[in-house]
């Protein structure tokens, strides 16, 4: 593959309190409109500037025009070692002439992209200030053709995007995210402890509903690039855990326990209800795809937290008649919360779990079970 180079043939130099627009592009009788002065220099090349008046004529001394071609033959050069390696058929490198050097009227930025037009063609496409100028093509017999850039093509836009989102990316090493889950709750390690002997009771799946609401701070770890951050967010939760069949959760002597309903009531509803304050900590991978949209998303980490109250609720049925009981408590459940959790999503859809790894209830005061979350997150 043959090396594409792009020389200094015309520079066209558009200026308004400032350097503004620099474009390389094709000399045609066009090009000599009536304020312009062509210098053509030894090598055959040819400058041309383009100003609107002789005022701004007058101002050409501040501006560091050959501080500008001299970093545009370096820029190139870099732009080409880097295809030599490269295992795409196009290269973008991005330049900011005017962040080195603050104050000396330099572009605000030059993209250079190295590309593989076919088998037998290389082209380099060179944009400053976000605009494109000439597109050079070599072919492996030597010869060269220019094409003087007409608006704004697909790729070029796409371009203009894809540095947009760089920018945006490299520049935000903080974060910070509203999030809802949505889920549902399932008792797993089932033991109970009482004088009934072990025995599992079984969640109403759709009512044992999971809601979880607040914010999460993150910081990137590492490069402006790096796709690893860690978060830590604060949140209020809410479990609801609501028993099928009959049956009903009664805290008696000191102890929490499900019992089935034997007096003529139907059960339309039974659940017991938390609400809890937790503060995860969570390592996240956030993958981007060549135009630095987000895509493959993974975290984990853990939580710990503290109750906040709990009640329990029927609604039953009695002669024809609908009827409901709240009743506020502890029911003996543990205070202080610890677990693992994770995510994992793509786009904009994204999976949470969340394991509480100790029991719902204390030591010998009612059924030992874990507790498992599990749902979808809104962000």
């Amino acid at each position: 593959m043959q090396r594409a180079f792009l020389p200094l043939f015309l520079l066209t130099v558009a200026l308004s309190g400032g350097l503004t627009d620099v474009q390389a592009a094709p000399l045609t009788p066009r090009t000599l409109a009536k304020d312009t002065i062509v210098v053509r220099l030894p090598n055959q090349a040819t400058l041309t500037l383009v100003v609107r008046d002789a005022a701004q004529l007058r101002q050409m001394k501040n501006y560091q025009l050959d501080s500008l071609t001299s970093r545009l033959a370096g820029y190139i050069t870099q732009a080409e070692t880097a295809a030599k390696t490269a295992k795409t058929d196009q290269v973008t490198l991005q330049f900011y002439p005017d962040k080195d050097q603050p104050g000396k009227n330099l572009p605000e930025q030059i993209r250079i992209t190295t590309r593989k037009k076919t088998a037998n063609t290389n082209r380099v496409d060179v944009v400053l200030n976000k605009t494109f100028g000439v597109t050079v093509t070599t072919d492996e017999d030597g010869s060269k053709s220019y094409n003087k850039a007409e608006g704004k093509s697909k790729e070029q836009r796409q371009a203009k995007a894809d540095s947009t989102r760089l920018k945006q990316f490299e520049n935000k090493r903080s974060y910070s995210n509203f999030i809802i889950d949505l889920g549902l709750n399932a008792l797993v390690n089932q033991e109970n402890r009482t004088a009934q002997g072990t025995r599992e009771y079984h969640l109403r799946t759709a009512g044992s509903r999971y809601f979880n609401i607040g914010f999460d701070w993150g910081t990137r770890l590492g490069g402006k690039r790096s796709p690893l951050s860690l978060a830590l967010g604060s949140q209020f939760a809410f479990n609801n855990y609501m028993l099928s069949g009959n049956n009903q959760w009664v805290n008696a002597n000191g102890i929490t326990s499900i019992e089935k309903i034997s007096d003529g009531r139907q059960l339309q509803k039974s659940k017991l209800a938390t609400s809890s304050i937790n503060v995860p900590l969570m390592l996240h991978l956030k993958l981007r795809d060549s135009h630095y949209k987000p895509t493959f998303r993974l975290g984990a980490g853990g939580f710990v937290g503290y109750r906040l109250g709990s009640h329990t609720k029927i609604k039953y049925l009695t002669d024809g008649n609908s009827d409901k009981e709240k009743e506020e408590g502890r029911y003996n459940l543990e205070n202080f919360l610890y677990g693992a959790q994770g995510t994992i999503g793509y786009g904009s859809l994204e999976f949470f779990a969340k394991y509480n790894m100790n029991d719902l209830f204390k030591n010998n005061a009612g059924p030992q079970a874990q507790v498992l979350s599990f749902g979808v997150r809104i962000f």
